[in-house]
């Protein structure tokens, strides 16, 4: 890739259309950077320049008053919140032989000083700048996690005044003039270059003048001929050279990143115009006498797109993102000691609903209902602390995974396994068609299928991967005709089959991932293929039987609507309240109308044959949380399901059933949620034979979810 470069008029703010010109209008913070960006303006005439500081760039760039400018950890996050709603559209690369999306935040000291990370209380430090990521958030949230600062909480104290009560004198930029925290800086402590103590150069000066005695910087920032003379501070307690920066470190961070209004063409417009311009260093500040990081970091390689609809919170990652979260806690005595649970859609909103009534105590609920419009929707909502937890499918376990959180429930299927946490539950991938359809595996080709959704577990990646692994092809539409998988995109023959809501003309529920599309889950697939939508369905062992053999009577005959009967708090309803088995859908079905296909097999068999017939064996629905939520999820839940789980014959609410649908919030079949060990990874819940199918098939992009994607977008996402 060429190197980008970017350019900049000289300008003045004024109030723009929402709709992108031929302009780009870049944010500077200082003097230097406005030098460097006139310079720039003599070789493209694609950018015209604001100097403002950063959180003044970051309002005008929300007003349309500005377009972009290159943020650090700290400030992407604070772009990211509600009030300003930007986001990371192009990145600074560091790689120099492969691509570097990340740098490392460390402890810098001098070598002839001799004390450890856990001897700091006393010392003076030097810091990039308040709220900036290798400088401040990291170092601060490291030390409050190691419990070397005391801190009790923003109702208390201001986190900065428990970090000057920590050091006996500081330089941090952006601090109140006049304060413990400005008292070793030597301009006036403002996050800009007027500071000379300011950003990552500058904080090594600091140290490097005999001001500090630590510096909290970028593992970049201490040059070679001065390397020999310092060391790394490592949170084991013990030092490492400068180079070692790999091993002995604070965290891995996120690179600095163009952030934007998320319009897809002012994006694109922005990435243009940084492609186009020719014959300027972009990546230099030598040119800008006793200047560093202009506009971008001078050890940036190459800018690199970010994906499509990454917002700040997935771009930074879910640890960084709760190390931000940290510093801006509240004291013990106002946490909430409630789940915030994620429902999809309106179904699952209203059952969540009922049980948030129901799980009230004395003064407060344990359950609290958050609604997203998607799964991934609920990831991004747990991953931001806007939500707490909520139960998915194994695929979504892996994608929930990849962005940071952790499994810390099983459900559990076998009432006799309950009491034994020991043994993992798991559930069978079944192909099931109609008998008189005569369709084996190996005549599937051509026909139309009926899928979960998009990503689920038994519902696409055991089938799709076993396909894929036969015909080496990820284009499936060569393989099935047509069909339903929930979550595709609306002009994908995957979401020709589905249904949506059939409650109105242009139904905005087709092919949505939640209930509000017929066909989607468990049910929903085998619903497809009954009503001839598609000729096989890719589902759970148990579901036809679930779903056939039995008439449910329906509740017009008690003159009340669905949604009324499941406010009626009775502990005893009249049997023509539960009488029957399955939707009125499946009224009438025989499961011996239709069995199971599989390979290796060529004919099909009874439904009940599953153990020796099905695509795979694979791990049961799992809880996900952020890893800091771990032991509160599982309190919560197992209070919660002593009063209303399956093994409760009287309760005002049940945990595993469903009335106005199949499976909300947890599968029916659920007999009860088994902790997972605080500390287990989703790689090993989901087990060897899994992570090799679904890696296999994420070799297939389009099986790849767009959230998955900007999650993977680079590594020091993941934990370190």
């Amino acid at each position: 890739m060429q190197t980008l470069l970017l350019v900049a008029l000289l300008g003045s703010l004024a109030a723009v259309s929402a709709v992108p010109t031929d302009k780009v209008k870049w944010c500077v913070k200082s003097e230097k950077e406005l030098e460097k960006c006139v310079a720039l303006a003599a070789k493209a005439t694609a950018f015209t320049c604001v100097k403002l500081d950063t959180i003044e760039c970051i309002k005008a760039i929300k007003a349309g008053e500005a377009d972009a400018i290159t943020l650090d950890g700290g400030d992407i996050y604070t772009a990211g919140l509600n009030n300003y709603d930007l986001a990371p559209i192009i990145a600074e690369d560091y790689g120099t032989t492969s691509s570097d999306t990340c740098y490392y935040a460390v402890a810098v000291v001098k070598k002839s000083t001799a004390f450890k990370i856990t001897e700091l209380k006393g010392k003076k430090s030097c810091h990039t700048g308040v709220g900036k990521s290798a400088g401040w958030n990291i170092p601060v949230g490291t030390l409050l996690s190691m419990n070397l600062i005391q801190w009790s909480g923003i109702e208390d104290t201001p986190v900065e005044d428990a970090v000057s009560n920590f050091f006996s004198a500081s330089c941090a930029p952006g601090s109140a003039p006049g304060s413990k925290l400005c008292q070793l800086c030597t301009g006036d402590c403002s996050k800009s270059h007027s500071e000379p103590y300011y950003d990552y150069e500058g904080a090594f000066k600091c140290l490097k003048d005999g001001a500090g005695d630590v510096a909290f910087v970028k593992h970049l920032t201490v040059p070679d001929s001065e390397k020999p003379h310092y060391e790394l501070l490592c949170k084991d307690g013990t030092r490492a050279p400068i180079d070692d920066y790999k091993i002995c470190h604070l965290a891995r961070v996120s690179a600095h990143a163009v952030v934007s209004r998320k319009d897809p063409q002012l994006a694109d417009l922005i990435w243009n115009s940084l492609s186009s311009v020719q014959d300027f260093q972009l990546f230099s500040s030598e040119d800008y006498a006793h200047s560093k990081n202009l506009m971008f970091k001078d050890s940036t390689v190459r800018l690199v797109r970010v994906p499509a609809n990454t917002d700040s919170f997935l771009y930074l990652g879910a640890e960084y993102v709760s190390i931000v979260r940290s510093l801006t806690k509240e004291p013990a005595s106002s946490v909430s000691s409630a789940i915030k649970w994620c429902a999809v859609g309106h179904a699952e909103t209203t059952k969540c609903d009922m049980w948030s009534i129901n799980s009230m105590g004395d003064d407060n609920t344990a359950i609290e209902c958050r609604t997203g419009t998607t799964v991934e929707g609920c990831i991004k909502m747990i991953m931001s602390g806007n939500a707490d937890a909520m139960a998915v499918d194994g695929g979504q376990v892996y994608t929930a995974g990849k962005c940071g959180l952790v499994p810390a429930m099983v459900e559990q299927y076998s009432a006799d396994l309950c009491s034994n946490p020991g043994d993992q539950s798991s559930y069978y991938a079944v192909a099931v068609v109609k008998k008189s359809s005569g369709l084996t595996w190996d005549t599937l080709r051509g026909h139309k299928s009926c899928h979960t959704g998009l990503g689920r577990t038994a519902g696409w990646n055991m089938p799709m991967g076993l396909i894929y692994s036969q015909t080496q092809d990820c284009d499936f539409t060569k393989f099935f005709s047509s069909g339903c998988a929930p979550g595709s995109e609306l002009s994908s023959p995957f979401c020709s089959q589905c249904v949506g809501s059939r409650r109105a003309v242009g139904d905005e529920s087709k092919c949505k991932a939640s209930a509000e599309e017929l066909y989607y889950g468990y049910a929903g697939a085998f619903r497809c293929l009954v009503e001839g939508a598609g000729d096989v369905a890719f589902i759970k062992h148990t579901i036809v039987p679930e779903n056939s053999n039995g008439e449910r009577l329906t509740l017009t005959s008690l003159n009340l609507s669905y949604e009324c009967v499941i406010y009626i708090n009775l502990k005893h309803p009249p049997p023509l309240l539960v009488k029957g088995k399955g939707p009125e859908w499946a009224r009438g079905l025989n499961a011996n109308d239709y069995q199971l296909i599989c390979p290796g097999q060529a004919a099909g068999v009874e439904i009940s044959e599953y153990a020796s017939c099905n695509l795979a064996a694979v791990p049961a629905h799992a809880v996900v949380t952020r890893p800091d939520n771990h032991d509160k999820v599982v309190k919560i839940l197992d209070e919660q399901q002593a009063k209303f789980g399956s093994s409760v014959s009287d309760a005002p609410f049940r945990m595993f059933h469903s009335d106005l649908g199949n499976n909300l919030l947890f599968k029916d079949s659920t007999k009860c949620l088994q902790a997972i060990n605080k500390g287990t990874s989703y790689e090993t819940f989901l087990g060897e034979k899994y992570m090799t199918a679904i890696n296999a098939l994420r070799h297939c992009g389009e099986s790849t979810p767009e959230l998955e994607k900007s999650c993977t977008f680079h590594p020091c996402q993941q934990k370190t």
